[in-house]
């Protein structure tokens, strides 16, 4: 196929299909997501296409709501709600970067199931944050890059308002980890002994389905605040 826009016609098309883990990324043009020759090696893919929010839609809604695409990069625009994936995933290795304006709040949510009446009420939450004008970033427990209410980041670790962080989550089975800008700063078992303690003496406890899904939606979280994404790409994990 020799038309660059076909081309990237048909990788939406797959993306929506959910046809994820049969989809080769290096099969088409993705000219403002980089991915390195050894990420392509081991399977990772696009999650967004650096042109469209193809892929993409408000949780329980059809449409994109304030989100929009500016240069590659996906931008909180007016508000309107949570931005998830159509697609689901239960297990994988997700690397994306963030940077949020000052004193800006926001998160990157995971297998989120759709009966819940928000993401965080079914989905974990790595916590996205300006750590140094934020309240939230007086308490580790929800400083940037910590999951968010119940394990903490460490400090030193995310950049200042207006830079770009680098994060990454991998989920493989029950075992989560949180990693920011090359370091690993939070890791967890979903449904241990010591999660279920956690989730008791927090906010979640009241929701019942919290961390409960073996998978789901991938979501970032609108709180009203300016953040922006790019370089989004998963792979999916046995």
């Amino acid at each position: 196929m020799s038309n660059p826009l076909a081309r990237r016609a048909l990788a939406s098309l797959v993306l929506l299909a959910g046809c994820g883990p049969a989809w080769q990324p290096s099969t088409f043009d993705y000219p403002t997501v980089t991915m390195s020759a050894e990420e392509r090696a081991v399977g990772y893919r696009p999650l967004f296409d650096g042109a469209s929010l193809f892929g993409w839609r408000i949780y329980h809604g059809t449409g994109t709501g304030g989100w929009k695409v500016e240069k590659g990069i996906i931008e909180r625009g007016t508000g309107g709600g949570d931005l998830v994936t159509t697609e689901t995933f239960g297990n994988f290795d997700l690397r994306l970067e963030w940077k949020v304006a000052p004193g800006g709040n926001s998160g990157i949510i995971y297998r989120i199931d759709d009966s819940g009446d928000a993401t965080y009420m079914t989905g974990p939450e790595m916590q996205v944050l300006d750590d140094e004008r934020h309240l939230d970033g007086k308490s580790r427990l929800t400083a940037a890059g910590a999951v968010y209410g119940l394990y903490p980041a460490p400090e030193g670790v995310v950049k200042r308002a207006g830079e770009w962080n680098a994060a990454r989550i991998v989920v493989n089975g029950n075992h989560v980890e949180h990693w920011l800008n090359g370091k690993r700063i939070a890791q967890y078992e979903l449904g241990s002994a010591e999660w279920a303690q956690k989730v008791a003496a927090s906010k979640f406890n009241d929701w019942k389905g919290y961390g409960k899904f073996p998978r789901g939606r991938i979501g970032l979280q609108d709180h009203g605040d300016q953040v922006s994404f790019r370089n989004i790409r998963i792979r999916v994990l046995p």
